[in-house]
C-alpha cells in the first residue's frame, strides 16, 4: 500500500515543477536565438515582449504590461551598449506605466547610433511612445500602433475636458473640475513629450502637428493605427519584418488551452496538381 502512495506523491511533485522546468527550457532557447539574431542584425538586440506566461512552480498565469522594472532593465541594456553600436528593440506590448515608457523612449532618443524598433503584432499606448523614439519602425503589414492620449483612470483625458467645456460650469461637480484641470495638464505634458521626440525627425511645425494628432483624443485609445496610415503621416515605417522576428515570437508562446481557439495544418495550402491523364492503350494510334 505504501509504494503506490509514494508514487502518487512523486507524480504530484513532478507535475507541480513541470511548468518551471519547461519555462527554463524556453528561456535557454530564447538566449541562444537572441545571440544568433544579434550577430545577424549587427547590434544590440533588446526585447520588450509582454505575453501571458506561467509564473512560479504552480504554473499560474499573469498578464504583463510595461512597468518600472521593465524600464530599469531596458535602460541598463541601453547604458551598456557602446555609443557606436545600433540598437534593435523588438516590441510587443499593450502599453503600461507612462513613466516607464517615457524613460525608455527618452533613452532610445539619446542613443547616438541608429535605433530600430520591430513590431510583429502590436505596440499600443506606451509601446507606441517607445516606437516613435526610434529612427526606423519595422512592422508586419498587419501590425498596429495606437494613440498616446492620456487616460485618467477609466476615462480619456480629452473626453473629461470636453464634458466640462460643454456643460454649464455651475452644474459641474468640483471633483469633475479637478479632473478636467489634471486632464488638461496631462494632455499638454504628453503632447510636449511627443513633440520633443519627433522634433529631431521633423520640422517644428510638423512635429507639433503630429504630437497633436497622437495626443488630442481624435481616436479611441484602442484605435489601431496601421502601417500604411503611419506612412501617410510621414513617419519612417517599413511594412515588413525579417523572418527571424517571427521565429523569435514563437519562443514566447501563449499558455496552452484545453480547447485551442485557432488551429491550422502547417503544410503548403496550395492543392497538388492533378496527375496527367494516361493514354488509352486500346485507342487509335
Amino acid at each position: 500500500m505504501d509504494q503506490p502512495f509514494q508514487w502518487f506523491w512523486f507524480f504530484l511533485l513532478a507535475l507541480s515543477f513541470w511548468p518551471l522546468l519547461r519555462q527554463q527550457q524556453v528561456e535557454r532557447a530564447r538566449w541562444r536565438f537572441l545571440r544568433r539574431l544579434q550577430l545577424r542584425l549587427g547590434g544590440r538586440v533588446i526585447t520588450l515582449i509582454h505575453r501571458q506566461e506561467p509564473l512560479g512552480i504552480l504554473g499560474l498565469f499573469g498578464r504583463r504590461f510595461i512597468t518600472i522594472e521593465d524600464s530599469e532593465k531596458v535602460l541598463r541594456a541601453i547604458r551598456l551598449t557602446p555609443s557606436h553600436v545600433p540598437i534593435h528593440l523588438i516590441l510587443h506590448t499593450p502599453g503600461g506605466l507612462v513613466l516607464a515608457a517615457e524613460q525608455i523612449a527618452q533613452a532610445l532618443r539619446r542613443h547616438p547610433a541608429p535605433v530600430r524598433v520591430y513590431v510583429p503584432h502590436y505596440a499600443m499606448s506606451g509601446g507606441t511612445l517607445i516606437a516613435l523614439a526610434a529612427d526606423e519602425i519595422w512592422m508586419d503589414e498587419n501590425a498596429v500602433l495606437g494613440p498616446v492620449d492620456p487616460q485618467l483612470g477609466q476615462w480619456p483625458a480629452a473626453s473629461i475636458v470636453r464634458v466640462v467645456e460643454q456643460k454649464d460650469i455651475n452644474r459641474v461637480e468640483d471633483e469633475t473640475l479637478i479632473l478636467a484641470d489634471v486632464a488638461r495638464k496631462a494632455i499638454r505634458q504628453m503632447a510636449r513629450l511627443v513633440f520633443d521626440i519627433l522634433s529631431e525627425k521633423f520640422p517644428p511645425e510638423r512635429a507639433a502637428e503630429l504630437a497633436r494628432i497622437f495626443t488630442e483624443g481624435r481616436w479611441t485609445h484602442d484605435y489601431p493605427i496601421s502601417c500604411e496610415e503611419l506612412r501617410s503621416l510621414g513617419l519612417r515605417v517599413h511594412c515588413q519584418l525579417p523572418e527571424e522576428i517571427y521565429q523569435l515570437m514563437r519562443l514566447y508562446p501563449q499558455p496552452p488551452q484545453r480547447r485551442p481557439s485557432v488551429q491550422y495544418v502547417p503544410l503548403p495550402a496550395a492543392p497538388r496538381p492533378a496527375p496527367a491523364a494516361r493514354p488509352d492503350p486500346g485507342g487509335e494510334s
